[in-house]
């Protein structure tokens, strides 16, 4: 009876311990076995991880320039491309008054105008900024109308950044030549004695305060022969007589020869440039005026980009390394007519 009682325990202690072991693989199968499975579905492992969760991110990464539109985004202004300037020892800016470009060019009453267009680059795309006069001046000096929009002398003084200021600053040179200004540093409205007819409007560095009064001279002080005496850049500014204004077209391009065609052959040998450019057309052409380079460092050409007077003011700069006033900061540098 003992032996038998003895014989059923052993069986039943080989039963329950084969029962264990089972049970334990089958909780490691449906528990600890499980929880990778799972956990990967929920969570990838983090070294996959990094390129999903930065693509959906809730805050994106910055756009790059590229990315960002320039247009109509007042934050992202379109930034001109860079240009490769020649180094130049004298500009001569003269601006002429009031005509379109489908006027003067072709024009055979400006045979010399005429010439110096097909002898260095002639901008057939170039216009003005606005109308009338005056503001136009401000535009080509100052990047900005400075809130003048009429002809008459500013109710005050201007201190903004301006071409004048920025050569002074790096150490170069400016002059304003106005047929004739009366006095150096004159700053009546206008002065018409005598058969004079000179009008402040079109001599806009008149009109600030932090360039000297010297810089406004009259024309009379205009080198004759030794043009190496110019400042680094000059503007020319004809009496309303001799700018198209009041006068001819005839009369506007004999004087034009007779006055410069000696700096332009001068210019020629010396590394010099001679810009002829209008304050703005007759209101028949769109505001586009004609505009042409002469020196050694341009080519003989005709562009069709279109450039406008803030462009005028920027190429200026871009020569000289300056900083940008007003509205050249944004504008096209006149990049096509170089060698």
């Amino acid at each position: 009876m003992s032996k038998m009682f003895m014989l059923l325990a052993a069986i039943m202690l080989v039963i329950g311990g084969c029962g264990g072991p089972a049970k334990t693989a089958e909780t490691v199968a449906n528990g600890a076995a499980a929880a990778p499975v799972t956990g990967a579905m929920a969570s990838p492992p983090a070294a996959s991880s990094a390129p999903a969760t930065s693509a959906t991110s809730a805050t994106p990464a910055a756009p790059t320039a590229s990315e960002t539109p320039a247009k109509g985004d007042a934050t992202a202004p379109a930034t001109p491309a860079k240009v490769a300037f020649p180094m130049i020892d004298h500009v001569v800016v003269v601006v002429e008054e009031n005509h379109s470009k489908k006027v003067i060019q072709g024009n055979a009453e400006a045979p010399y105008m005429n010439s110096l267009m097909k002898q260095g680059a002639n901008l057939t795309e170039m216009y003005a900024i606005e109308h009338p006069s005056q503001p136009n001046y401000l535009d080509m000096f100052a990047g900005s109308n400075l809130g003048v929009t009429d002809d008459k002398v500013p109710k005050k003084q201007f201190t903004d950044d301006n071409l004048a200021k920025f050569l002074i600053a790096k150490g170069l040179t400016f002059g304003g030549y106005s047929e004739d200004l009366p006095s150096v540093g004159f700053m009546g409205g206008t002065y018409k004695e005598g058969g004079k007819s000179y009008a402040r409007k079109h001599s806009p560095w008149v009109h600030f305060d932090n360039i000297p009064k010297e810089v406004n001279m009259p024309f009379t002080d205009f080198p004759k022969d030794d043009y190496s005496k110019l400042p680094t850049v000059s503007f020319v500014i004809p009496n309303l007589d001799n700018d198209m204004h009041d006068g001819t077209i005839k009369q506007a391009d004999d004087w034009l020869k007779e006055n410069l065609d000696p700096y332009v052959q001068w210019a020629m040998k010396h590394n010099s440039l001679l810009i002829v450019t209008w304050d703005e057309d007759d209101r028949k052409d769109n505001n586009r005026i004609p505009t042409f380079f002469v020196g050694p460092m341009v080519k003989t050409m005709e562009s069709a980009k279109k450039y406008d007077l803030f462009g005028l003011l920027r190429t200026l700069e871009d020569l000289y390394g300056l900083g940008h006033a007003g509205k050249s900061a944004t504008a096209e540098p006149i990049a096509d007519i170089w060698k």
